[in-house]
């Protein structure tokens, strides 16, 4: 008798094959057999007319804080997602004294758009130590699996104390103890070690991040943790000296090679991504990234399926008008109040007619990007977009249906047209921004970068930028966009065993991990039973869900008919079921 039985779909294990009909029996977590016939089982699902896939493993996600407090790990439960890796972009909350807690609050809370409410109220910090924190979260129950990196501005802040928030160098004595944390971490089953170089991560302070300056002496000297160790891998992010004075593209990548030739010939990844500021960065990223691996290295890009795109609203982090006097004026009044304001004429007409100010700054939390946004309005206009247009949801659009073209449609300025359509739905209205890979105004060349055959499916950032950004839905959007609706329309695409082979085995060999992402007899019943045909992404919607009354974006989905982690059944029909079997992933001997 076998516990579950999962019979008449059609089954895309990950490997790369044709779709082929077999049932799956699942005896004590772990896949069974594969077959046809195979006998009783003490639950059955009909899987027929579906497609069965691996559970999905997502590379690039900021639960660090979400997993300390939340079972449900949503909304990465709710696209198929069943191992995720946090720690990304040298982010994260361990190791830390007691002392430093509230520093790392406000790192996370400027980085990564996480309220730093939500995070004082929900965060346990029952560690200090990386493997304290590790068993920490370990001990309380999830519904999917998670691994952890060791992140660089934590690591920096334990080593450096006040030193490390004003960036300053690490000397010999400083690197020695950051390689030594990162090692314990690694001997303990991190997977991994995570730093972050953007010029567009500061604290809610308005700071730099504490590592986003390091030199290469102290990114060499971490690295040289994983001598001698057999498991883990090197993750950054880097905007290539975009706001660095006297810095170049070359220069910065010679730093980003000489930390990953550090790491003892460890797997790496780096983000890749079309940025409107310097359009042709991607392919000097592949160029580079090519020629390292060339040397031996083994590096990997990581992709978007579409845009990286944020929500703009006057219930989210970020919308056009924040910067006006007379809107700065009113911020403070609740949501209500604020539309009622905003909806007079006369409010309108004299909000428009002023300058916006400058919001970022020395002491400031809002990235350059939110001045340069509203003082290039116009031109970026051409690519703010509603996404709901009869009902269907829609990530690539041309010029014609933005906000630009909807304005010119009714003869009015770009600025009025977005005044209006934030006031809709009660003020609830969100407006979407793809700030990155949209540059071209098309898909054309995120489909080359998702096509490297060193591309890995990552940046959805799950758990992070709750008010502004809502990319855990990357998966459903790659399966349902790429695969299906994209050939639908006669575009180029990606075939469906691709897909899943990107969002399941190449995953799990970059991570090394060989229980999973494959339905492979003996392998861990980590599986998606999925109605591709009816496979569907609604219209992000933001809800009160996080401590302390914290808000976040949440994109409902619907297709997914049964998921499960380890043999328990995690979602029902779209629904996450009471199951709590994650567990957190060790790497190494640890495991």
């Amino acid at each position: 008798m076998f516990d579950i039985l999962i019979t008449g779909g059609s089954i895309i294990d990950g490997n790369g094959g044709e779709p082929f009909n077999a049932d799956i029996a699942i005896k004590d977590g772990r896949i069974a057999a594969i077959g046809a016939d195979l006998g009783e089982a003490a639950q059955s699902i009909d899987a027929s007319g579906k497609i069965v896939t691996p559970g999905f493993i997502d590379l690039h996600t900021h639960y660090d804080g979400q997993i300390s407090w939340d079972e449900e790990l949503r909304p990465s439960v709710n696209h198929g997602v069943t191992t995720v890796l946090t720690g990304n972009c040298g982010v994260g909350f361990a190791p830390c004294r007691a002392t430093d807690r509230d520093k790392l609050i406000r790192l996370m809370e400027g980085v990564e758009d996480i309220p730093g409410t939500a995070l004082h109220e929900g965060l346990k910090w029952d560690w200090e130590s990386f493997p304290e924190y590790m068993d920490a979260i370990d001990s309380l129950p999830h519904t999917i699996d998670f691994a952890v990196m060791v992140p660089h501005d934590p690591l920096r802040v334990f080593a450096m104390g006040d030193r490390a928030v004003f960036n300053q160098p690490a000397n010999d004595d400083d690197i020695a103890a950051m390689r030594g944390l990162v090692r314990e971490a690694l001997e303990a089953g991190a997977m991994g070690l995570s730093i972050g170089r953007s010029d567009f991560h500061k604290t809610s302070d308005g700071d730099w991040t504490p590592g986003s300056e390091a030199g290469k002496d102290e990114l060499v000297g971490i690295a040289k943790a994983f001598d001698g160790i057999d498991h883990g891998v090197l993750q950054a992010v880097n905007d290539f000296d975009m706001l660095r004075p006297g810095e170049t593209f070359e220069t910065e990548f010679d730093l980003m090679e000489a930390f990953f030739k550090a790491g003892a010939h460890r797997p790496g990844s780096m983000s890749l991504m079309e940025r409107d500021f310097a359009p042709e960065d991607w392919k000097n990223i592949i160029r580079r990234t090519e020629k390292m691996n060339a040397q031996g290295l083994d590096i990997s890009l990581q992709v978007a399926p579409r845009a990286i795109g944020s929500f703009i609203g006057l219930n989210c982090t970020f919308h056009p008008l924040m910067a006006y006097p007379s809107y700065l004026a009113i911020a403070d009044k609740p949501l209500e109040k604020r539309v009622e304001i905003l909806s007079d004429p006369a409010y309108k007409k004299q909000l428009l007619s002023e300058t916006p100010i400058q919001l970022s700054g020395p002491d400031s939390p809002v990235p350059p990007m939110v001045d340069m946004m509203i003082a290039a309005f116009t031109q970026i206009a051409e690519k703010l977009f509603k996404l709901d247009y009869g009902g269907v949801v829609d990530y690539e659009q041309s010029s014609e249906t933005s906000v630009a073209g909807l304005a010119r449609k009714d003869a009015m300025s770009a600025w009025e047209k977005v005044y209006d359509l934030l006031l809709e739905d009660g003020g609830a209205a969100m407006i979407y921004y793809p700030v990155y890979n949209y540059y071209e105004m098309n898909y054309d060349n995120v489909l080359t970068m998702m096509r490297h055959p060193k591309a890995l499916p990552g940046l959805s950032d799950g758990g992070a930028h709750v008010g502004t950004i809502c990319d855990a839905s990357f998966p459903t959007y790659l399966l349902a966009h790429w695969t299906r609706d994209r050939l639908r329309e006669g575009k180029d695409g990606i075939t469906l065993p691709r897909a899943v082979q990107m969002l399941t085995a190449d995953g799990a060999d970059y991570l090394g991990l060989s229980d999973r992402g494959r339905i492979a007899k003996g392998l861990r019943a980590d599986i998606n039973v999925i109605d591709y045909d009816a496979l569907t992404l609604g219209v992000p919607e933001m809800i009160k869900d996080l401590p302390a009354g914290g808000q976040r974006l949440i994109q409902p989905v619907k297709g997914y008919t049964a998921t499960f982690v380890s043999g328990e059944q995690v979602i029902d029909n779209d629904a996450v079921t009471t199951a709590r079997p994650g567990r957190l992933v060790r790497g190494g001997v640890a495991a």
